[in-house]
């Protein structure tokens, strides 16, 4: 077992997580094992990577029984990667006033789910887990994933004797074999979709070609027609090429993975509220076809503006019945009085007095099992499941 470069915790300022069930939530990103814990003024993390030796090859070995704390905070770019990874840079605040402004079905669910961002996640590993995500449920998506990365991901470490893999690349998901294996582990139909995309993304397409879909330009005065922006037409457009991606597993990559804001995922919640808030549901959007999957996201693009698809996933939680039965009406009060603290040179700095109130959240399940996501367009069309459906029509 090799040994783990580990350093000390820290403070990630300016952000607050919601600790549900443990008092740490560690998990693995960009080749080292991360560790969460909170406290009623920060987020803390620490960061444990491998111990690394350059070969006369060019090649990286772990050398082992060598452990060599981290603390030079210059050397570590851990938070960097935790900002882009939470997307901490967005004045979220700013963002809830200006959607509330706009929509006031916003103003009146969004205040009881404050705080919701979207993540920055690797645009492969989004891919993967979006397909997975098919007519499926959350503890189930996560066995799939944990099974994919313990199988094919690279060996990061230890944490109490829990291994801890990094997600594998496309290169390790394209074997004869690899299909196969994943029906055995319970992928079911998913095994094909991912053993065939895994190998469009690494043998057929350009290299780069997943990375080369992302958003590059961040800046919030970008102009947006109503269809989005070509970039993100585009985007979506390539990633319907791949097996087992319809409409709303391109949206959720293009929103999750390549940082496409206006991406609006639609699925029977959005459609759902869609119907009941907005005036959908009649005329010619009477049921979600591929036609009202558009005006949908075309609607909510206007509305909302650039940042739709994170308005969208607010009332998306909002919309959620096991969110919103188990939030209580009793909030948290957080109070900061007022204090004046003298500096050097003779300077005073005042903070005025805050106060905030956190809701809370008890009793959350980890799956929806009444709420499962179903692909209404065409990973269900694709799925065993209709097929058989049809031929029982059809006989």
């Amino acid at each position: 077992m090799a040994s783990l470069r580990v350093s000390e915790w820290r403070k990630l300022p300016s952000f607050r997580w919601k600790k549900l069930k443990n008092e740490e939530w560690t998990c693995t990103l960009h080749g080292r094992i991360l560790s969460l814990k909170q406290d009623d003024s920060y987020l803390h993390y620490r960061s444990m990577r491998p111990y690394t030796l350059g070969s006369s090859n060019g090649s990286l070995n772990i050398k082992a029984e060598i452990q060599d704390p981290i603390k030079d905070e210059d050397e570590d770019d851990t938070e960097r990667l935790l900002k882009h990874y939470l997307n901490l840079e967005p004045n979220l605040t700013a963002l809830y006033e200006y959607w509330s402004s706009v929509d006031p079905n916003f103003k009146k669910r969004a205040p009881k789910f404050t705080g919701v961002r979207i993540l920055k996640q690797d645009a492969w590993e989004a891919l993967v887990g979006f397909i997975c995500s098919s007519n499926n449920n959350i503890i189930r998506i996560s066995q799939m994933v944990n099974n994919l990365c313990l199988h094919y991901g690279p060996l990061i470490g230890h944490v109490d004797a829990q291994p801890y893999h990094d997600f594998p690349a496309p290169e390790t998901l394209t074997g004869p074999g690899v299909e196969a294996h994943l029906r055995e582990l319970g992928f079911g139909y998913r095994a094909s979709y991912i053993a065939k995309t895994a190998k469009m993304v690494a043998k057929e397409k350009p290299e780069g070609w997943l990375q080369n879909l992302s958003n590059v330009d961040h800046s919030p005065d970008q102009k947006m027609p109503p269809g989005g922006r070509d970039g993100y037409r585009k985007a979506h457009e390539e990633l319907l090429q791949l097996q087992g991606v319809g409409p709303k597993v391109a949206d959720c990559v293009c929103l999750m993975g390549l940082g496409w804001g206006e991406s609006v995922p639609v699925d029977t919640h959005v459609w759902q509220f869609a119907q009941r808030d907005y005036k959908f549901g009649k005329g010619k959007h009477k049921s979600l076809t591929k036609a009202t999957y558009d005006a949908v996201g075309d609607h909510f693009r206007q509305l909302w503006g650039i940042e739709a698809g994170w308005a969208h996933s607010v009332l998306f939680a909002a919309d959620l019945k096991t969110f919103s039965e188990r939030l209580t009406s009793k909030a948290k009060e957080i109070k900061v009085e007022e204090v004046k603290v003298k500096q050097e040179g003779e300077t005073t700095v005042e903070v005025k007095t805050v106060v905030k109130q956190e809701y809370l959240l008890n009793g959350i399940k980890d799956e929806f099992e009444e709420e499962n996501t179903v692909e209404l367009i065409k990973d269900f069309k694709d799925s065993p499941r209709n097929q058989r459906a049809k031929r029982r029509r059809l006989g």
